[in-house]
Parts: structure tokens; C-alpha cells; sequence
């Protein structure tokens, strides 16, 4: 068998275009084992982008004092989520998530579980349009 050229793998927002050597079907050069990172999906198209989630979440339990309000922030920031994360006087977390539907969505599934040494024994969803602003941050406890 004659030397090859290396496949060339270019991306281009919202979809993937392979160029190899002629007659090399490209399936038999390309094997992917995983979805692509969310880094690269964050290339929506307009369509895509359009189906933004916002939703204020209350979490219950052993919430505060168990770095919950940090551990939010690392998650919400993994997920490119935007919003913010804040203690209550009443001893719960509340939150405000935006960002795509499966972000969201993923978020409120570890914010049910929790950090570590955290106790989830409550948690309530509600939809919102608030402005969840650039990034995810911490609020003073309200």
C-alpha cells in the first residue's frame, strides 16, 4: 500500500466537513467514539440559539456551609451557563440558570445531588425571564 496523505478534519459552525485522500472513504479513517466537546457545539445556529432556557431554582436542605454556592458556580461555568447563585436567609440556595435546554437541564440534575457534603431534601423549579446578565457569579445572600 502507497503512502497516504493525512486526513484534514476543518470545522465549520454547525456541521463538519472531512477532506481525505480520493477513494479513502472517509468512515474508514474517522471513528468517534463520543459526542463532540460542548465547546464546539457553543457554534448554534440561529435556530439553535433561539432555544434558550432561564429558570430560578430553590434548593433545600443542607445547603449552606457545604460550599454549594462554589460548587454551583464551577458546574454553571462547565455548562456555559449564565445567572448567578445566592444563600437565603431562610437556610435554602437559590439560583438562576440560562443557557441552552440540555445545559439547563443537566444543571438542575447535579443541583439535586449536590456537592459532597451537601443534603438536597428540597428543590423547586420555576420558569423566568429575568435578565441573567454575562457569566455565572455569586449574589449576597438574600
Amino acid at each position: 500500500m502507497g503512502a497516504m496523505s493525512p486526513a484534514t478534519i476543518t470545522l465549520i459552525p454547525a456541521r463538519l466537513t472531512f477532506l481525505a485522500h480520493p477513494g479513502i472513504k472517509v468512515s474508514s479513517i474517522f471513528h468517534f467514539r463520543s459526542p463532540l466537546p460542548r465547546s464546539i457545539s457553543a457554534m448554534a445556529t440561529p435556530q439553535e440559539s433561539s432555544s434558550t432556557k432561564t429558570e430560578r431554582v430553590v434548593i433545600k436542605g443542607r445547603v449552606q456551609g457545604v460550599f454549594y454556592r462554589n460548587w454551583t458556580i464551577e458546574n454553571a461555568t462547565q455548562l456555559g451557563l449564565k445567572g448567578w447563585v445566592r444563600n437565603r436567609k431562610d437556610g435554602s440556595v437559590e439560583a438562576l440558570f440560562s443557557g441552552s435546554v440540555d445545559a439547563v437541564q443537566e444543571m438542575e440534575q447535579r443541583c439535586r445531588r449536590g456537592p459532597p457534603d451537601a443534603l438536597v431534601t428540597g428543590f423547586q423549579v420555576f420558569p423566568s425571564d429575568d435578565d441573567p446578565g454575562t457569566g455565572f457569579h455569586r449574589k449576597p445572600t438574600l
